[in-house]
């Protein structure tokens, strides 16, 4: 019964019969992702920052193997660090299913000797049950520029693209401000949850890129065809269009995220909390994040951006009035059939509502 609701409400969406108002109400859509992004910038740094992994910040590292079903205290690792150097504040994480992770500052090659021999004592293994390495802040601070680099390439390039694709860069210009509210918010998250910052979560952050353009590419394909001079034709005002394309792909929208979800809670799942691999547990955090805002911007920012870029141009406008007037006269502008266009050879006329701007 479930399944056939929802594919008569995809058909009823589909057809125009429900609708849901998502460009009318775009002020509030607006709204509540500004209330959004404040918070997931400043609301970080009121906690304390961002915890950045190792790897960026540089220090020393600790992992000690200890056999199966044996106590990991994480305690008892911080007091012996805490010991061994007064003042520091280590990173305890519980590895896999019997190791124990301590981080800190970078140490001298006689101090992490003395603190690997430390923990081993403490917990009862062997000095070959510990294993130590560091690494350098500077290896650490190439990682964030090329973090940084590819993001800026990978931006410029879908910004040409899908402009190419779309013959206007407002969708492009749209759906990068959406990308840029699903990044902010999603690197929010972290910092509010107190999640560490790794390489792996940085690949999954370049990860929903990819995601949450899909989504918007599909959206706006639909919104175009909506939008086609034949399509308009005094019918629809150019914000009921754009709206009409959004209903046609919700149903679509909302299973193609559900789909995407599952595997990565699943990997979410398995890397946390049955094999606690970090590396699984960073990067599938940042796509469950990434899916979820994505599949939220692509609906209730991308396409209200698109219409509110538009609907000052001419011919738009001049579409509109019509609308507005032939409805003020009691004609139900709907019952019109689209305008059949034949094109000939030799036309070489221009859409307008595809490259204006």
């Amino acid at each position: 019964m479930a399944k056939q609701s929802l594919s008569q409400l995809g058909n009823d969406l589909y057809s125009g019969k429900k609708s849901f108002n998502i460009v009318g109400r775009r002020k509030l859509w607006y709204l509540i992702a500004l209330g959004l992004i404040v918070v997931a910038l400043v609301g970080p740094f009121i906690r304390g920052g961002y915890q950045l992994g190792i790897e960026f910040t540089g220090g020393s590292q600790f992992q000690v193997h200890l056999p199966e079903g044996a106590d990991r205290d994480p305690a008892v690792a911080t007091e012996v660090v805490q010991q061994q150097l007064p003042g520091t504040e280590p990173r305890v994480l519980l590895v896999g299913a019997s190791d124990i992770q301590v981080q800190t500052e970078q140490l001298e090659p006689s101090q992490s000797i003395a603190l690997a021999d430390e923990l081993a004592a403490a917990y009862g293994v062997t000095n070959d049950e510990v294993t130590s390495s560091f690494i350098g802040a500077v290896w650490g601070q190439d990682v964030t520029r090329q973090a940084l680099i590819a993001l800026v390439v990978f931006l410029i390039f879908a910004a040409i693209v899908m402009a190419v694709y779309f013959r206007t860069w407002k969708m492009s210009l749209a759906a990068l401000i959406a990308l840029g509210h699903d990044l902010v918010l999603t690197a929010g998250v972290y910092g509010l949850s107190g999640f560490e910052i790794t390489p792996a979560a940085v690949i999954g952050f370049l990860t929903i890129l990819g995601y949450s353009l899909y989504d918007t590419v599909v959206v706006f394909d639909k919104i175009r065809e909506n939008t086609a001079p034949e399509e308009m034709n005094g019918r629809r005002t150019f914000a009921e269009a754009v709206n009409l394309g959004v209903n046609q792909t919700l149903v679509r929208s909302i299973n193609t995220s559900v789909v995407a979800l599952l595997p990565v809670a699943s990997i979410l799942f398995i890397g946390a909390a049955v094999l606690g691999a970090g590396t699984l547990r960073d990067i599938a955090l940042a796509l469950f994040i990434g899916i979820l805002v994505g599949a939220y911007s692509t609906i209730f920012i991308a396409a209200p951006v698109y219409s509110h870029l538009r609907e000052r141009e001419s011919a738009i406008v001049e579409n509109d009035d019509e609308v507005r007037k032939a409805r003020a006269r009691g004609v139900d502008t709907l019952a019109r059939k689209p305008r059949r266009v034949v094109k000939k050879k030799a036309d070489t006329s221009v859409d307008p509502y595809a490259n204006v701007g």
